[in-house]
């Protein structure tokens, strides 16, 4: 495919050329097998001059008006509206996204890119008193110089621009890296359309690369000062390791164990359709999955059975069908490792009330109930299409099943009662959690993240101004200060 393989290059200072590594990153449809593109790694020189483009472009785009930074973001949104198919296509090629799924991501994509507009005129300084007679304190938000971003397979264009355009629209450059199952998406594309948006040469660089080949150069580089990190919580807890031991500021989207509660007083139907996306979407490849439905047991019969009719009668298979629910896992190790963790969880005593099998990159959908309180699949992510239902009596059961944990990202409770279900909302220890709604949501203004293993800080809205911009204290002294010697 011509599109990939026009895009399968690294990107520095402006331009795009193979990288100089020994050996090829191998870009594969996970539905088909099909090879979209190889790509020759970056190396970690490669990394530094990219590193180092950035830095020496920021300066010029640091001081530059944000209404003049503002207008690059604007044609960058034109950009993305008018090659959308395109965008589309490429989505449900590289990462194996339905229609539905990449009309959902592009949807959020677009209105992030809306709200880096918006941000380029956020920040704002402050004038503070002083107890010394005469002084002024300004307070200033300056842009922290250079990021890097690190980006994740499951939703790889939306969470590159989450970080990347509200980073340039603060006046910073970034270097950016792509997951390696998603070269084009997470990393080429996005610095195509900010070329094409006419972002000055250098702001924006993208390594395709791997670890084996530059170790921890993208983390330990002394240029960049924020490190943006989506993915998993082992890696998050490596980059935050790194970056501590190199006085970086690490902000951390990481992985979920979500809960979605389904009490006594539920709206059943409303709930399993709630429950059913919840855990589906993008088969189950989501942070903010519901891993466990939590259901009171006075409802849980209906419940069970309207929900697994539901899930039973999801289509999988090609993601390019637009009636396809259930596409592809983004790779074969990722299919194997989810079939395994269904049959040893059957063998160990659960009851499979659908058992999922894999079709190469395809798995149909599990259900699994009857799980021991001490079962180990209740306590970690699942990134795959497999839900489990778990009954509980009364609310304080609920909430200590949820809690039950080390994740803390996002949740939902579903209850006839608001203010029931936002009181059990506030004794879940999550960063998000919605009340009669799904799991996964993602809003431009609203901070998002998690507690516990789910990561560290915040983004969107307010909290990117907090996540990269930094604050300069300036004081002028009007008088003369008297000194004591």
């Amino acid at each position: 495919m011509s599109f990939f393989t026009d895009l399968a290059h690294q990107y520095i200072d402006g331009e795009w050329r193979q990288g100089k590594g020994s050996w090829d990153i191998i870009d594969f449809n996970p539905y088909n097998g099909e090879k979209l593109a190889s790509i020759t790694v970056a190396t970690a020189d490669e990394v530094d001059r990219a590193y180092r483009s950035a830095e020496a472009a920021q300066r010029a785009w640091g001081d530059t008006n944000p209404y003049a930074r503002r207008l690059v973001l604007e044609q960058a949104l034109r950009v993305v509206e008018e090659r959308e198919p395109e965008i589309s296509d490429a989505i449900v090629a590289e990462l194996g996204g339905t229609r539905l799924k990449a009309a959902f991501e592009l949807h959020l994509a677009k209105e992030f890119l809306r709200e880096s507009i918006q941000l380029a005129l956020r920040p704002s300084g402050q004038i503070l008193p002083s107890p010394t007679e005469g002084k002024e304190n300004r307070v200033y938000r300056v842009p922290v110089g250079v990021v890097g971003v690190i980006s994740p397979f499951n939703f790889p264009f939306l969470l590159s621009l989450k970080s990347v355009a509200p980073a340039l629209a603060l006046g910073n450059a970034v270097v950016l890296k792509p997951h390696q199952n998603t070269p084009v998406c997470g990393g080429t594309l996005v610095a195509k359309v900010f070329e094409e948006a006419g972002l000055p040469a250098g702001l924006l660089n993208v390594v395709v690369t791997d670890i084996a080949e530059i170790g921890d150069a993208l983390l330990e580089h002394p240029i960049p000062q924020v490190i943006s990190f989506t993915g998993s919580d082992k890696v998050g807890r490596h980059v935050a390791t790194v970056c501590a031991a190199n006085l970086k500021r690490a902000v951390l989207e990481l992985g979920g164990n979500s809960a979605l509660i389904v009490l006594d007083d539920a709206d059943l139907d409303y709930a399993v359709d709630a429950a059913v996306f919840s855990r589906y979407v993008h088969q189950g490849q989501v942070c903010m999955a519901a891993n466990r439905i939590l259901v009171d047991r006075a409802v849980e019969k209906e419940f069970t059975e309207k929900f697994v009719a539901k899930v039973a009668s999801l289509r999988v298979g090609d993601p390019a069908d637009p009636e396809t629910v259930i596409g592809p896992l983004i790779n074969s190790s990722q299919a194997e490792a989810i079939s395994t963790l269904v049959d040893q969880t059957v063998e160990a005593g659960a009851t499979a009330l659908l058992h999922g099998r894999a079709d190469g990159n395809l798995v149909s959908p599990s259900v699994l109930t009857g799980l021991a309180a001490d079962s180990p699949v209740l306590s970690q992510e699942i990134f795959g299409p497999v839900a489990l239902l778990v009954p509980f009596d009364g609310e304080d059961e609920a909430v200590r099943i949820a809690n039950d944990t080390p994740y803390g990202l996002s949740g939902a409770v579903h209850t006839g009662n608001i203010e029931r279900g936002v009181r059990i909302g506030q004794r879940i220890h999550t960063g998000m959690i919605h009340i009669n709604d799904g799991t996964v949501h993602d809003e431009p203004i609203v901070p998002f993240g998690g507690e516990k293993s789910s990561g560290l800080g915040r983004l969107n809205g307010e909290s990117m101004v907090e996540a990269f911009t930094t604050q300069k204290w300036i004081s002028v002294q009007h008088g003369r200060s008297q000194f004591p010697f």
